[in-house]
C-alpha cells in the first residue's frame, strides 16, 4: 500500500501536465509546463525523468515531442474522483461512528481461498477502534460495496485498520 510521496514541485508539474492534456493535445511541451509553474525547462526535464521512473509520465523526444500523463498519474492525482468525495460510513459494533470515514480499501489476501482481509484507511480518530471490534464499512460510492468483519490490527499512526472480512456484499447479492 505504500506509495512514494511526490515532492511539492513534482505534484505541481504533474497537475499542470494533466490540466494541459486533453483529447486535442496529445503531448505537452516541457517549456509550456516550465512557464506555468515558474521553473526552468531544465528543471522540468529533470523532474520528468523522476516522474517517468515512477511511471507517471511518458515522454516523446524530438521537436514534435513532449510529455503525457499515464493512467497511473490520473489515479495518483485522483482526477477521476469526484470533486467532493462521498463519505463512506463506518460502524463499530452496530453503532455509526460520525467522525470517521473510509478513504481507501485494499484487499490484502486475495490469493487465500479461505481468508479475506482488507486494509482500510480511515480519516478521523481511531482511538475508539480496537482489535476484536466488529466493524462495517460502506456502502462505497458507485458499486455500493459493504464490508463487515472483525478488526485484527489497528495502526493509528497510519490511520489504518486490518479487517478480517466476514461478509462482503453489493446491492445485487
Amino acid at each position: 500500500m505504500s506509495t512514494t510521496q511526490l515532492s511539492r514541485s513534482q505534484k505541481s508539474i504533474l497537475e499542470t501536465l494533466v490540466e494541459r492534456t486533453d483529447d486535442d493535445t496529445r503531448l505537452v511541451k516541457g517549456e509550456q509546463i516550465a512557464e506555468e509553474v515558474d521553473r526552468t525547462a531544465g528543471t522540468i526535464r529533470q523532474q520528468m525523468q523522476s516522474l517517468r521512473a515512477l511511471q507517471l509520465v511518458e515522454g516523446v523526444p524530438g521537436p514534435k515531442g513532449g510529455y503525457k500523463p499515464t493512467a497511473t498519474a490520473y489515479r495518483r492525482l485522483d482526477t477521476e474522483e469526484m470533486d467532493a468525495p462521498a463519505a463512506v460510513t463506518v460502524e463499530l459494533d452496530g453503532e455509526a461512528v460520525d467522525d470517521v470515514t473510509v478513504t481507501e480499501i485494499d484487499f490484502v489476501t486475495v490469493h487465500n481461498p479461505d481468508l479475506c482481509r482488507a486494509e482500510i484507511v480511515l480519516d478521523g480518530p481511531l482511538y475508539r477502534v480496537s482489535e476484536g471490534d466488529r466493524m462495517a464499512v460502506g456502502p462505497t460510492p458507485s458499486v455500493e460495496l459493504r464490508l463487515s468483519g472483525t478488526v485484527t490490527d489497528v495502526e493509528p499512526g497510519e490511520g489504518a485498520i486490518t479487517l478480517d472480512v466476514g461478509r462482503m456484499r453489493t446491492p445485487t447479492n
